[in-house]
């Protein structure tokens, strides 16, 4: 099963996994990991960018081979770049009609290989993906400057644009409207300061984000059109993305474990089977939300299905790297910290909003027959 996420990731990323391949797990998991720098050499940034604008042209199924895949090498590289991956997703998805600078941008980032962190709020609990995160001022002659922060912000020390969800404020009394701003990291009043504090997925440069009175240009916000349906189908398309996109992160470091047993050959062949047909069981589901995202389907009700595998793996990356642990044996937990830091990992996806608690109304409103309204 790693076997053809990695071919799919060379075939995309020509170099990358033998790369990864050759570096300890320790290394690539330690504050300043090469892992990321590996990822920009290889190409990385222009992954989820269509071939017409210099990118590698991957759709949605090759991408959740693609991260589980390099994930099974490195989690924090994977935790790291998938913030990446849904910057530049939610990119994508601005019609060009609403903003015809969004070619001219994703050309950029394939063509110059930047890297785009995500200050949108997927880290922050109980507000959704694309909810703002920071408030825009107006400044004169159509300029705005930037206020909040992001805390964790994976690529942190990395990055090369940042994008977030802002709200602007008006100076004439009208509703705040709600845009999407992609700024440069050097950009004057944008620091970074230390946050993340545990050896699990240290890698991920999850380090807080300020902005303080950063300039802003009006060639620099996305502004997402006066129709209430594009910002519903471009909200529920970048929540798709992001769940697809980390729990495919966590489906790598658990295939990852799964592949040591297999490797080992630790436990009879039904304990193997059991492992295989479990891990197959949760690769099938991503590839599932995947297709019907290139189908179009970006409704709430495919956003429903979505959150629904994203738990479903989440209880199998659990299970998959208890068991795995299990059947490697004591020895294996003793002699190597990769066991042991891998059981640590893999739980963080239970941290990724929105929580099971906070849509488990919606969600039994859908099952019973209500639209999915995302709370």
């Amino acid at each position: 099963m790693l076997d053809e996420a990695r071919s799919h990731c060379d075939r995309l990323l020509p170099g990358l996994c033998p790369a990864l391949s050759d570096i300890p797990l320790a290394e690539l998991e330690r504050p300043g990991s090469p892992g990321i720098g590996l990822f920009r050499k290889y190409g990385g940034a222009g992954l989820l960018i269509p071939t017409a604008h210099g990118g590698a042209g991957a759709g949605a199924r090759d991408a959740v081979r693609a991260m589980t895949a390099l994930s099974s090498y490195s989690p924090s590289l994977g935790a790291a770049v998938a913030m990446h991956g849904f910057s530049v997703a939610t990119l994508r998805g601005v019609p060009e009609s609403v903003n015809p600078l969004v070619p001219v941008l994703l050309g950029a980032v394939a063509g110059e290989r930047l890297l785009v962190a995500s200050a949108f709020a997927e880290g922050t609990s109980g507000q959704g993906v694309l909810a703002p995160t920071m408030t825009a001022r107006p400044d004169g002659d159509g300029r705005y400057r930037l206020t909040g922060s992001k805390k964790p912000c994976s690529l942190s020390r990395s990055m090369d644009l940042i994008t977030a969800s802002v709200r602007l404020t008006a100076e004439d009394g009208r509703a705040p409207e709600t845009a999407i701003v992609l700024v440069p990291a050097a950009a004057e009043g944008i620091s970074v300061h230390p946050f993340w504090d545990t050896l699990a997925l240290a890698g991920a440069e999850s380090d807080e984000v300020r902005f303080d009175e950063v300039p802003c240009g009006p060639e620099e916000l996305l502004r997402l059109g006066d129709d209430p349906a594009d910002a519903e189908r471009l909200t529920s398309t970048g929540l798709i993305w992001f769940q697809l996109i980390i729990s495919s992160v966590y489906a790598g470091l658990a295939a990852a474990l799964v592949e040591e047993v297999f490797r080992r050959s630790r436990g009879s062949a039904p304990d193997r089977a059991a492992l295989g047909s479990r891990l197959r069981s949760a690769l099938l589901q991503l590839d599932a939300v995947a297709l019907r995202l290139e189908d179009g389907e970006a409704h709430t009700g495919a956003l429903a299905d979505a959150l629904t595998v994203r738990y479903a793996v989440q209880d199998a990356v659990a299970d998959l790297s208890g068991s795995s642990a299990e059947l490697l044996g004591g020895m294996a937990f003793i002699h190597s910290s990769d066991v042991a830091y891998r059981l640590a990992a893999g739980r963080a996806l239970a941290f990724h909003p929105p929580s099971r608690t906070s849509t488990a109304a919606p969600l039994d409103a859908y099952f019973a027959g209500a639209p999915f309204v995302m709370p």
